[in-house]
């Protein structure tokens, strides 16, 4: 059996790679959806040397199957939030310490302990719904910080901007997590200059708002709450793990989790840094559902490892990758 723990002690790219095969031939063996995926590509793991060799299982396919590793019952199914009508995405999560540890250390390695933080919530969206991944690990976030004044603020915008001007003013280190939507409300009702707050925005507008690219959408946040930057979190339903930009929309992942862009028109060809193309993640949190994942995002890496998240396919197909999607 595999070692799950042994992914967080991740140290080079060598450590990844061979992380990446040994998940790679368990998932193969142990989920019946991506087993029959790697079969109608004609896949083997006896034909895989490299992660680049790996396929990627497109994200719909959380929409239509049990997309589980093993025979371990699930503790908990995260679910997409969706519109009405759509089908949501389900993630069947049969280890929930392991969510909470990357979550946790991946938080750790982009800003510190909790503790350190007051840590603010306006996460409407999520918070009114069952089975957001999101709420799961804000609350855990906010129970670390070990801060009474940490909490949500569900629609009291007004309490909010009250807390935010308090806090800042008396020199606290606070994280305010916002759903890019509530945010916007937020600066529309009190412009702010704040010197010891980091904004984290986590993208969305849920149908409240026009969407917007990244660029525009952190202008309007930086000059709204007198920031430099603005930060933001890349995490979805399907994935346990989260990549987080500290500004300029680059994107930086933990040790166990790697971004590669395919191409839009060969879906398993991959690219170079520098190009754009769809999103493929590996995320070894995700050993127990599937850790090769195609998402429908659009961006492109760089050599430092970083990525950029550009926007999302127009069509809801993505070209080439259907296969066993109904």
């Amino acid at each position: 059996m595999i070692n799950k723990k042994a992914i967080f002690s991740i140290k080079t790219n060598l450590d990844f790679e061979q992380q990446c095969l040994e998940v790679f031939q368990y998932q193969f063996k142990y989920n019946k959806v991506y087993r029959s995926f790697c079969d109608l590509l004609y896949v083997h793991p006896s034909s895989v040397k490299s992660i680049r060799e790996i396929p990627f299982l497109p994200i719909q396919f959380f929409k239509s199957k049990k997309v589980i590793t093993g025979s371990e019952p699930e503790e908990i199914i995260f679910l997409s939030s969706g519109t009405t009508g759509t089908v949501q995405s389900k993630h069947y999560v049969s280890d929930l310490a392991l969510y909470e540890q990357s979550f946790s250390k991946g938080f750790l390695l982009a800003f510190g302990k909790p503790e350190d933080y007051t840590i603010l919530a306006l996460l409407p969206s999520y918070q009114e719904r069952e089975g957001s991944s999101l709420i799961y690990m804000v609350d855990d976030l906010i129970k670390s910080s070990k801060n009474p004044k940490s909490g949500y603020f569900l629609n009291d915008l007004d309490a909010l901007a009250k807390a935010l001007i308090l806090l800042d003013k008396q020199g606290k280190k606070v994280l305010l997590i916002g759903v890019s939507y509530a945010l916007l409300d937020l600066i529309a009702k009190q412009q702010f200059q704040l010197k010891n707050t980091i904004i984290l925005e986590t993208g969305g507008m849920k149908g409240k708002r026009r969407e917007m690219v990244k660029p525009e959408l952190h202008e309007i946040l930086k000059k709204g709450f007198g920031v430099a930057q603005i930060h933001s979190e890349y995490g979805m339903t399907e994935l346990l793990s989260q990549a987080y930009s500290k500004g300029e929309g680059l994107f930086q992942t933990p040790p166990w989790m790697k971004v590669l862009i395919r191409d839009t028109e060969d879906p398993l060809t991959l690219l170079e840094n520098g190009r754009t193309g769809g999103i493929n993640v590996i995320d070894l949190a995700n050993v127990n559902s599937c850790s090769f994942i195609a998402t429908q995002d659009l961006g492109k890496t760089y050599e430092d490892g970083s990525f950029e998240m550009l926007g999302r396919f127009d069509n809801s197909d993505i070209r080439g990758c259907n296969l066993l999607v109904d």
